[in-house]
């Protein structure tokens, strides 16, 4: 565990404020999840709790089935992080986090689909594997994460039933959630 240096005081309701800087090193948004840990040595932790971090399992077999029918590198992420791949570039993706592109993408609602002649969106931080489809998974009107096909240059170009196989997957992850 790191200091920070910075204190701060709880309000009469129990509320106690995460500094600025913090939440935008750690990507805390308003309206995040926080899991709440205590030790017996009296610290109390606040943890980024992830809704797609228990389905890991699941999504590793999704991504599976969706890369041998396709020959796409396949991911699976939460908002955060990469939490499962597929059909190579595991050590590269795996609990890496996401770019604040890929980031931006998804915060859209919407589908990324790369066009011809266009640049990928850099999945993780090291920009060698780049999303050629983004389908963002949302659950109850939440992001909660996205399903990626991921390609290395030269980019290959995606067509609708690769379109339409990233939709119904997030689609199916959303509503999986639900429940």
């Amino acid at each position: 565990m790191k200091a920070t240096g910075i204190v701060r005081r709880i309000d009469d309701l129990g509320r106690v404020v995460i500094p600025k800087e913090i939440r935008r090193t750690m990507r805390i948004r308003e309206g995040d999840p926080l899991e709440i840990y205590t030790s017996r040595e009296g610290e109390v932790i606040f943890k980024k709790y992830s809704l797609m971090g228990g389905v890991e399992e699941f999504a590793a077999q999704i991504c599976e089935t969706l890369s041998k029918s396709t020959g796409f590198i396949c991911a699976v992420t939460d908002r955060d992080t990469v939490v499962a791949v597929a059909g190579g570039g595991r050590r590269e993706l795996l609990g890496k986090r996401i770019t604040p592109e890929l980031e931006q993408a998804l915060d859209s609602r919407k589908i990324y689909q790369r066009q011809e002649g266009m640049p990928g969106i850099p999945v993780a931080e090291d920009g060698k594997l780049l999303a050629v489809l983004a389908a963002p998974i949302l659950s109850e009107g939440d992001l909660l994460g996205a399903v990626l096909m991921v390609a290395q240059d030269p980019l290959p170009v995606t067509g609708e039933t690769e379109y339409k196989l990233v939709q119904t997957i997030s689609a199916f992850l959303g509503r999986h959630m639900e429940s």
